[in-house]
């Protein structure tokens, strides 16, 4: 993000933008490799125009309420209000994303949801509206800061910084997320890019997999030898598979129950989801919530 502001401000050969770090207090902040950030607290910022959240995976835990009410004065000061990856949780926290799309690291979409049911998410690479603006992380904050630069100064000078970093083009707001799971299908198979995606939406109620097929104008068939062809696996497999990695998230990053996350994933019972779990993960949802608690405590 700051590097796209950066080479703005020398590539126009002026001063288009200046910026400050805060935090909810004055301590330095350790970026995830390690390099100390000096902050100011963010009870000092003044006459801010835009305010972009930075935060870590578990941002979902975040519930500093001074924080939270610092954000909420912002936004009726009219600061514009933007995120990096894994911030969309701290602004739907302090209720403002309600009345926006927004977005955050495919990773971390499901829990979004679980956590925000009433939210519009996508799976964009970032979505830009009139006050607010989120992005996946990793390199989608470029592409974000270089559109957001186009419309408030020019395309030429957007255009000259990604030519500037080799990027090969300004990703748009329409762009999806590749996810790590498909990316070998954009090419080989993009048929089932549009089954695996039907599949994601629907974890908590599954669709049958005739449904599935004919949504996605496949027959079954042709949607088994795919799924054959390009994972090894057959339809209803590859579909319990994310169901289960979907409620290893909700174990991992939440405090619900083992029966709220099996009725969450679509198992008809508890027993019947602590069996699939056990036969995936080599452990039952319950010891296996334990064990990387205690793996994080030492």
């Amino acid at each position: 993000m700051l590097e796209a502001l950066r080479t703005a401000n020398r590539l126009s050969n002026s001063e288009l933008y200046e910026w400050q770090f805060f935090a909810p207090n004055s301590e330095p902040v350790a970026s995830n490799s390690g390099i100390m950030i000096p902050t100011n607290p963010l009870l000092d910022a003044r006459d801010l125009d835009i305010l972009i959240i930075c935060a870590p995976a578990d941002a979902h835990k975040f519930d500093d309420r001074t924080t939270l009410t610092l954000l909420k004065r912002f936004d009726d000061q009219g600061v514009n209000l933007g995120t990096a990856s894994f911030g969309s949780f701290i602004l739907a926290r302090a209720g403002l994303l309600d009345h926006c799309r927004s977005t955050v690291h495919w990773e971390h979409i499901q829990v979004f949801k679980e956590f925000y049911p009433h939210l519009d998410v996508a799976f964009t690479l970032y979505e830009i509206g009139e006050r607010r603006f989120t992005c996946s992380g990793g390199t989608a904050a470029m592409d974000m800061m270089l559109n957001l630069i186009q419309n408030r100064h020019s395309r030429v000078l957007a255009q000259e910084i990604s030519q500037y970093f080799h990027h090969d083009r300004i990703r748009t707001d329409i762009d999806l997320q590749q996810m790590a799971s498909r990316l070998d299908l954009v090419v080989s198979a993009p048929k089932l890019i549009d089954v695996i995606n039907l599949m994601e939406s629907n974890i908590e109620t599954p669709l049958p997999l005739r449904g599935v097929a004919k949504q996605c104008n496949l027959s079954l068939r042709q949607m088994e030898r795919l799924f054959h062809k390009h994972r090894g696996l057959t339809p209803g497999q590859f579909y319990l598979n994310l169901r289960l990695s979907h409620a290893r998230q909700l174990l991992l990053n939440t405090n619900r129950s083992i029966i709220e996350i099996s009725i969450a994933t679509g198992f008809p019972s508890t027993s019947y989801f602590s069996a699939c779990f056990r036969k995936f993960f080599g452990s039952s949802p319950r010891n296996y919530r334990a064990q990387i608690a205690d793996d994080q405590r030492s």
